[in-house]
């Protein structure tokens, strides 16, 4: 009998597996990582990219989303070959340990773009190479972490699943909600106003400082972050199971197996239906930040940020969370059984009230009016009711239709989803852009077009979906080793 070095199957326990802890302290770490220098991306390509000679050369608002939804594609299409890496021939922990230190050496190529090297080294080119290196980790990590979580539960625990994947995708929020406060105020100057800077000069002038506020700090902190995640992970290599990777021979004939590629297909159905989700969604890392550039940021007493007005999405989440878990979703069990399908449909048509509003502001905007923050705030509000019940749901629903041997695989199709939505965006960012500079889609038209896709897109989610049908895979939580390799793939039952 082959000996290993790590657990390699679920132990027998109806409470929380030992590891979870772990992976999930993993995954807030790199979720502020990710998510603060995501928040300051479109605005730093916008504002303050510049030559190698010092000068501004920055670029235009459609350039700039287009590029960036395209880094989100390719970033959220790599985990297909991480996920190969990880089921077929290394594991999950070596490719994400692996991965996790590209994954850093891009937040500090990132961080050069603030310092003396980019004198010797154009800005762009730092930007590209730390985008790739940061996508090339990502594609590591995001097919592993959710299905390593998910590994750690067999039958006699898996009642805990719904609980954990809400749970987790809180924990993702949590950090991106830290992040994307702190991060967007290390990149631009904080603008004490009058009285604060009367009542307390000194702090005043430190918040002001230049020396606070650089694309080396910026970028700098996620990275420091990203190292954090690294070791976090490692240290909770004995707490949590490791799934050995079943060889490239075996994997390949479970791709091509027949039955496998009928689950494969039956799973992809959702796919482009929620893809059409995040084509909206992740927006408001661009269009949205751009759309606040034009509204009065004042709120509380303070000015926010363009790039900080995102921060209330994951703060809702927080609050959304627990309460559609805990209050909204028994309530609506007593009336219509609530299937995955039937969130994430919801979810769509939600969505597409959030756009409706923000392309209402934008039109208050077109007209010369400068409309108060709390306007985009209340789309935050639809929107993440919309992210809710599509999200976690889908994350959920990937995990659990996925064959056991391809569990990275198939939590990809969450990922393309992700990947394909960014596309289409990316696409017709591209599209709508003239030779002289303008744009095709001109202000609130262009979200408009966004909100008839989406009803679109919702409608035809509720015709399709009634003909799904699903199993539930889980993993196998036999004691003995060798019957975990023979029986890896065995451990399914019926859809509930």
């Amino acid at each position: 009998m082959a000996k290993y070095e790590y657990a390699t199957s679920p132990p027998k326990i109806t409470t929380w597996p030992p590891g979870v802890p772990y992976i999930i302290g993993n995954e807030a770490a790199e979720r502020f990582s990710y998510y603060g220098m995501n928040s300051i991306l479109t605005i730093f390509m916008t504002k303050y990219l510049t030559d190698r000679m010092g000068h501004l050369a920055v670029m235009q608002p459609a350039v700039a989303e287009a590029w960036y939804h395209t880094f989100v594609v390719v970033l959220y299409f790599l985990p297909l070959l991480g996920a190969v890496l990880a089921d077929a021939f290394f594991g999950k922990f070596k490719v994400v340990l692996w991965l996790s230190i590209v994954y850093c050496l891009g937040h500090a190529t990132l961080a050069l773009m603030g310092s003396r090297v980019a004198g010797a080294i154009e800005p762009r080119y730092l930007l590209l190479l730390g985008l790739v290196l940061i996508a090339m980790g990502a594609g590591g990590i995001k097919p592993c972490v959710s299905t390593n979580v998910g590994d750690q539960f067999g039958e006699s625990n898996k009642h805990l699943l719904p609980k954990l994947f809400n749970w987790f995708y809180f924990t993702i929020n949590a950090g991106s909600a830290l992040s994307t406060l702190i991060i967007p105020w290390l990149l631009e100057p904080y603008k004490a106003s009058s009285e604060f800077a009367a009542k307390s000069p000194g702090l005043a002038a430190f918040l002001e400082s230049p020396r606070l506020h650089s694309p080396d700090i910026a970028f700098g902190l996620p990275g420091i972050f990203m190292v954090i995640a690294t070791i976090f992970f490692w240290l909770g290599r004995r707490k949590f199971v490791h799934i050995p990777p079943v060889g490239g021979r075996k994997y390949m004939a479970e791709i091509f197996n027949k039955e496998t590629a009928k689950i494969i297909g039956n799973i992809l159905i959702p796919v482009p239906f929620v893809a059409m989700f995040w084509a909206l969604w992740q927006q408001n890392f661009s269009s949205w930040i751009l759309q606040a550039e034009s509204m009065d940021r004042h709120l509380f007493g303070i000015e926010w940020l363009s790039s900080q007005i995102q921060t209330v999405n994951p703060l809702f989440i927080l609050i959304m969370l627990p309460f559609f878990s805990y209050v909204l979703y028994p309530a609506v069990e007593k009336v219509i059984p609530l299937t995955p399908l039937r969130k994430m449909g919801a979810g769509l048509f939600v969505t597409a009230g959030s756009f409706l509003l923000v392309a209402i502001i934008q039109k208050w905007i077109d007209g010369g009016a400068k409309p108060n923050i709390i306007w985009q705030v209340w789309a935050f509000v639809i929107l993440t009711a919309g992210e809710t019940l599509v999200s976690p749901t889908h994350l959920e629903f990937s995990y659990t239709q996925g064959p056991v041997k391809m569990k990275s695989l198939i939590m990809c199709t969450y990922l393309l989803a992700i990947s394909s939505g960014n596309l289409f965006t990316a696409l017709v960012n591209w599209f709508i852009q003239n030779p002289d500079g303008s744009v095709k889609l001109q202000g609130a038209s262009y979200f408009m077009f966004f909100v008839w896709v989406m009803l679109g897109t919702a409608v035809l989610f509720a015709i399709v979906t009634p003909f799904y049908k699903g199993r539930t895979f889980l993993q196998d939580q036999a004691a003995d080793v060798e019957d975990v390799r023979t029986n890896i793939g065995l451990a399914a039952q019926p859809e509930a």
